[in-house]
This record gives C-alpha cells, structure tokens and sequence, in this order.
C-alpha cells in the first residue's frame, strides 16, 4: 500500500475517480437490494447515485484536460488510511438501518479525502474542483434527507415501516420463538421426570442442561438448514440458526438453573414458577408479532405446555 502523501496530483485524481465510481455502484447495489420491499428507499439511493456518477464524470472531464486520456488504476485498497467496507453483496437481506448508516459513513469519508486531497494539490483547477466536490459531497446527505422527503410521502413510509416489521419477524421474531417455545416446553418433561424420579436437585440440572443444550444443537441446524432465505426472505440461514438454537437451548436452561437449589422441593416450586413466567413470555411475544388474539395465545401456550408438564410428572412418578 502507499501512503496518501505520497500520490502525484495525476494519482488523486485517479483515485478521486476510482472512489466515485466505487460509491455509485454502491449505491446502485443498495437501490436494487431495497427495491422489492422498500421501493422509495430504492429511489432514494438511486437518487445518489446519479449525484455521484455526476462527480465521477468532472473528474474524468479535468483529468483529460490535465494529464490525458489514460486514468491510471489507483483504487481505495492500494492507498493507507482508507476504512475497509463488506462487500454489499455479501450483505443480504439489506436492512434499512444499516444501509443508511453505511452511506453515511461512506459519505463522510469520501469528504475527508477530497478536503486532505486539496490541502495537497498546487494546481489551481484541481484544487478548485476537490474543494467543490468536498462540500457537495457535505451537502450530499442534506440532498438525501431532501429525496428522502420528495419519495418517502406519509403512506409510502408506513408502507416501508410495514415491510421493515414483516422482515424483522420473518428473520427474527419467527426462528427465535420457535427456539423458545421448543425449548422451553419440550424439555419440561425430561427435567420434571428426571427431579421426580431422584429427588435429587443435582441430577434434575444435569438432565436439563443436557437435553436444553441437545435441543439447541438440534434446533439451530434444523432451522439453518429448512431453507436459504433466497425465496422466502426469511434471511441467512446460519442466523437464523443460531437465533433459534441460542433461544432453544435459553428456553430450557430457563427452569433447568433452579434445580442448583440444594433443597428439592424449593428447586421444584422456583422452577415451576420459572415455567409461569417463561410460557407468559412466549405468550406476549405471539400477541406482540404474530398478532394472535391474546387470550388464544394465552389458551394455546398453556394447553401444550400443561400437557408436556403433566406427561413429565407422570413419567417421573410412576
């Protein structure tokens, strides 16, 4: 790499160009990712991007004039002190958040180069011209906020907002509940049976952990392994793997922990309660996002989760 007070005047500008087409395809990549489920936004960073194919097109126009037709191939990763940025196809699903706070970011780098690129140029023009694109590209995120205003009318921003919360449950909310409610219902029988049958606190625990953990191996790559999200939008499928196998196996650790009480029955009665709390969870969270009637969610966890406890108390008694 070569440090950045090192390029000839030529150099800049070829880097100068280099960057500005960069940032363009960026945001091409970032308006066609966003375009199915949020299509203003996509009209926003399409909006960008004709800006900066506009910066790239000066560049190129004074470099001409300066130096000639050839543009050496001077890129961002050849130079030092440049942010090493994620391949944007490599990021899917693109989210909302994280696609304005990287243009942000990319923005405000794209400013400190120009402004450290004319503090080093003698030549007037090209000073003159680094000097301009530094404070457009200041304006350029006021510019966004102002397309942002144009194309994201009231209706259409309720409508994004929707698509954003039906992303967030299908990627989130969906393989993270089914951990939970896996977890913490399934491994209801195994632990009771086990405290019952001993009557022994250590034992219960060491049953719990295993099947709670067994349960979020398991778990983890069935759901990792249903589907690509490459159809359903559902996301990665190793994320949503670990979602759920981290929730699985936190459903079951949930009333498995109490049984470290020396004293059995008090184990019994804290875990027991850990149960109530842990099925009111699962319970709120399918009224929150999966918009079931409270009251059948409430019916719906309690009948699965009474009849799991009940079928591990039995084993465990006979």
């Amino acid at each position: 790499m070569k440090n950045f007070d090192a390029l000839s005047e030529q150099e800049i500008l070829a880097l100068a160009i280099s960057l500005e087409e960069e940032d363009e395809r960026v945001y091409a990549d970032f308006a066609e990712g966003l375009r199915q489920d949020f299509p203003a936004s996509a009209t926003v960073f399409d909006g960008m991007r004709v800006e900066e194919s506009g910066h790239r097109r000066r560049l190129i126009e004074l470099h001409r004039e300066k130096f000639g037709e050839h543009i050496p191939l001077v890129r961002r990763q050849d130079v030092r002190g440049f942010v090493q940025r994620r391949p944007v196809w490599l990021v899917r699903p693109l989210g909302l958040d994280t696609v304005h706070k990287t243009a942000s970011a990319m923005e405000v780098e794209t400013r400190r180069f120009y402004e450290k690129a004319a503090a080093r140029t003698q030549d007037a023009g090209i000073r003159q011209l680094l000097d301009d694109l530094a404070q457009e590209e200041r304006t350029h995120e006021d510019r966004a906020q102002e397309l942002k205003a144009e194309e994201l009318r009231p209706d259409v921003k309720q409508d994004e907002d929707r698509a954003r919360r039906r992303l967030f449950v299908l990627q989130i909310v969906q393989p993270g509940l089914a951990g939970l409610m896996d977890g913490s219902v399934s491994t209801l029988a195994p632990v009771f049976a086990a405290a019952l049958a001993t009557r022994n606190s250590w034992d219960a625990f060491l049953v719990g952990m295993a099947a709670s953990i067994g349960a979020g191996i398991s778990m983890g790559f069935a759901e990792a392994l249903s589907d690509d999200g490459s159809l359903t939008g559902r996301g990665h499928p190793w994320v949503r793997g670990a979602i759920c196998g981290a929730m699985t196996a936190l459903g079951g650790v949930g009333h498995t922990l109490p049984f470290l009480i020396p004293g059995f029955h008090v184990a019994l009665i804290v875990a027991s309660i850990v149960v109530i709390a842990e099925l009111s969870v699962i319970t709120w969270i399918r009224h929150r996002y999966m918009d079931t009637p409270m009251v059948s969610a409430a019916m719906q966890v309690a009948l699965g989760g009474a009849l799991v406890f009940v079928t591990g108390v039995l084993i465990g008694s006979s």
